[in-house]
């Protein structure tokens, strides 16, 4: 069964930067579309980017312009560059993985940003 591990989650300082990866255990071109979602509590858990097999990107509305989504298919892994990070980014941040027989999910990684 694949696995989907994140790592690169920690407490930063409004204005910081973090990097999360997401590490697959199998071909990571199995899945059409590689995506990071966030929960925060009470929340919904909600899509922040993805990026499909040919490299195309979404961001939601609240990330654009800090955060960037890439993918090294050699390494099969994701990664989230999180920039100018705020108190609203804190949430755990899950690494998805989508195809045609379903989503794989990752264990999750927690984001807190405060000072």
């Amino acid at each position: 069964q694949v696995q989907l591990v994140e790592s690169g989650g920690g407490l930063v300082q409004p204005g910081g930067s973090l990097r999360l990866s997401c590490a697959v255990s199998q071909n990571i071109l199995m899945f059409y579309i590689m995506g990071w979602y966030r929960q925060a509590p009470g929340k919904q858990r909600e899509l922040v980017a993805s990026i499909s097999s040919g490299s195309s990107t979404n961001y939601a509305d609240s990330v654009k312009g800090r955060f960037t989504i890439s993918r090294d298919n050699a390494k099969n892994t994701v990664y989230l560059q999180m920039n100018s990070l705020k108190a609203e980014d804190s949430a755990v941040y899950y690494c998805n993985g989508r195809r045609f027989s379903g989503d794989s999910w990752g264990q999750g990684t927690q984001v807190t940003v405060s000072s």
